[in-house]
């Protein structure tokens, strides 16, 4: 026990530096690791998604950060990128990140890049570039393009659960209705996915030719950073004259400090 202090007061600092703060505890940070005491439901998940807590400019400000600090050439960490942006013109909704990391394969890039690449497409993007990419396919396809994003976002909806439903019928005893898909990729899926290739390619280009310069000069200005931090941590610790001993009458060595008289 401290002298003038008490019990109480010892264990009340402990309870203190002990508990932890809300914000911790929301985050997981009480007793469990990695773990949250109070879980997000899914309309908590599905609002983040939407609308992330610190909305899309620090979002999108975050994904750059991440872009220019990956450990890779400019050159590489561009074609990852790139292979990112053109996935997210792609109907494979669910599947972007299995799909980047494919592509990043043939373009030989950063893998992580391709990652970062594929938030191009978002909630606030998604509408143009479903738009555009329908509208490019319909007319490649000659298929109508009478609906609009509502209808895309229905009917991809509908198709995901007719075909869950099927892959259940296939190991009981219903039996699984392939009608609803295929018409849905007869109208909907491969006009998708034919127009998606035109202007992803555009945006592909456009998010290589944009990156690239902007990492390379970020990595050569950290460089430059880093090279002036170097030197003068070397500088400070590079010995002056004040430092240097020197023999003295005696047998004994002197520091190099004093006149001229001193040191004859």
């Amino acid at each position: 026990m401290w002298p003038g202090s008490n019990g109480c007061a010892i264990s009340g600092a402990c309870l203190c530096l002990t508990r932890p703060s809300a914000r911790a505890v929301e985050r997981g940070g009480g007793s469990g690791v990695f773990k949250r005491r109070v879980r997000r439901g899914w309309l908590t998940w599905l609002s983040h998604f939407f609308y992330p807590p610190g909305g899309w400019g620090r979002a999108a400000s975050y994904v750059a950060h991440r872009l220019r600090r990956l450990p890779d050439t400019p050159e590489k960490i561009a074609r990852g990128f790139a292979a990112g942006v053109f996935v997210s013109f792609t109907p494979f909704f669910g599947f972007h990140f299995l799909c980047a990391a494919l592509a990043n394969v043939f373009v030989r890039g950063n893998l992580l890049a391709s990652l970062l690449g594929t938030f191009v497409g978002n909630p606030l993007t998604f509408p143009l570039i479903a738009t555009a990419s329908l509208e490019t396919g319909a007319w490649l396809t000659g298929t109508r393009a009478s609906f609009g994003f509502r209808h895309v976002v229905d009917a991809f909806g509908n198709a995901s659960v007719e075909l869950w439903r099927n892959v259940k019928a296939l190991f009981t005893a219903d039996v699984p209705h392939w009608e609803s898909l295929l018409g849905f990729y007869d109208t909907v899926f491969f006009p998708y996915l034919v127009g998606g290739l035109l202007p992803g390619i555009a945006a592909a280009v456009v998010g290589y030719l944009i990156a690239r310069p902007v990492i390379a000069a970020y990595q050569k200005r950290r460089r430059r950073k880093l090279a002036e931090k170097w030197a003068r941590l070397k500088l400070r610790h590079q010995p002056d004259g004040s430092d240097v001993l020197l023999p003295n009458g005696n047998g004994a060595d002197a520091r190099g400090t004093g006149s001229d008289d001193d040191l004859r």
